[in-house]
C-alpha cells in the first residue's frame, strides 16, 4: 500500500508540473497520419542519402521525419519538407497532404526567410565588421517581418489540420566557442550563435502563440557544434556547398530527432 501512494503521489505530482513521460505522446500522434514540412534541416540536407524521386528537395532517409516515420509507424506519413524552402513555399506548396486526420506535424522554417544562406555567405568570405552588418540586417527582418510570416504558416496548420499535434522545431547553434578552430573568427562565431538564438527566440514565441510545441534542439546538440571534437554540422562543405552550416546524419539522429520523439 505504501508504494502505490508513493507511486500516486509522483504521478499526480509530475501531472502538475506538466511533466509527460516520453514516447506517450508519439504514441498517440501515430494513430494519425504525419505530415513533415519545412526546409533543408528537416528534409535533411547533410546527412546523405536522398531520395532520387524528391529533386531539389533533397529529402533524405537519413532525416529526422524519416526516422520518426520508420520507428513509430503513423497511419500515413507525408515528407514535404523541401531544401530552400520559406515560409512562403511551406504555404504555396507543403500543405496540401494536412487534413483533419493528420495527428502529428513536424516543421523547422524560417532561416531561409531571414536570409540564411547569405548570412552565411557574407560571414565566411568577408570582413567582421560585415559579416556583423549582415547579421544585424537579418535580425531587423526577424523583428519587423518574420512574425507575421510564421503566423501565416501556423494559422494555415491550424485551418487544415484542428487536431495535430504541432511541433515547431528550432535551429541549432553552430560554433563552440572558445576553442582553437580554423576558420571564422570567434567574433563571427559569437555573432553567428547569438543571431541562432536571437531567431529561435522568436520562432518559440510564435509557435506557443498558437499553441504549438517548441522543440529546441540546442540542448542536444551542445557538445557537438562545430569546433567540438565530435561536431554534427557541416562547416564550408566545398565537395557540396549545398550541405554547408547543415547537420550530418548523426545531427539528424542524435540532435533532432530525439527532440521530436519527446515533443510528439
Amino acid at each position: 500500500m505504501r508504494r502505490t501512494r508513493i507511486a500516486a503521489y509522483v504521478a499526480s505530482l509530475l501531472l502538475a508540473t506538466g511533466f509527460t513521460l516520453a514516447g506517450a505522446g508519439s504514441s498517440q500522434a501515430a494513430t494519425g497520419g504525419y505530415v513533415a514540412l519545412g526546409d533543408s534541416y528537416s528534409s535533411g540536407v547533410g546527412s546523405g542519402s536522398y531520395i532520387s524521386s524528391s529533386g531539389d528537395c533533397d529529402r533524405s532517409t537519413k532525416a529526422y521525419p524519416y526516422l520518426w516515420n520508420a520507428a513509430h509507424g503513423p497511419s500515413s506519413f507525408a515528407f514535404n519538407a523541401c531544401s530552400g524552402a520559406t515560409t512562403d513555399d511551406v504555404l504555396a506548396n507543403q500543405l496540401g497532404s494536412l487534413n483533419s486526420s493528420t495527428g502529428l506535424v513536424s516543421i523547422t522554417i524560417g532561416g531561409n526567410d531571414a536570409g540564411f544562406a547569405d548570412v552565411m555567405t557574407t560571414c565566411v568570405i568577408s570582413s567582421d565588421s560585415t559579416c556583423l552588418s549582415r547579421i544585424n540586417t537579418a535580425r531587423a527582418y526577424v523583428d519587423s517581418t518574420l512574425p507575421g510570416k510564421l503566423d501565416a504558416v501556423y494559422n494555415a496548420i491550424s485551418a487544415k489540420s484542428p487536431s495535430a499535434r504541432v511541433v515547431v522545431i528550432g535551429y541549432p547553434r553552430f560554433y563552440l566557442l572558445g576553442q582553437s578552430c580554423l576558420g571564422l573568427s570567434e567574433t563571427k562565431r559569437s555573432a553567428i550563435n547569438s543571431a541562432s538564438d536571437y531567431m529561435d527566440s522568436a520562432i518559440q514565441k510564435r509557435a506557443q502563440a498558437h499553441g504549438f510545441v517548441f522543440g529546441d534542439v540546442r540542448t542536444t546538440f551542445t557538445g557537438h557544434e562545430i569546433c567540438s571534437s565530435n561536431s554534427w554540422l557541416h562547416s564550408v562543405n566545398w565537395t557540396n556547398i549545398g550541405e554547408s552550416y547543415h547537420p550530418t546524419a548523426a545531427g539528424q539522429s542524435g540532435g533532432y530527432l530525439p527532440v521530436l520523439t519527446n515533443a510528439a
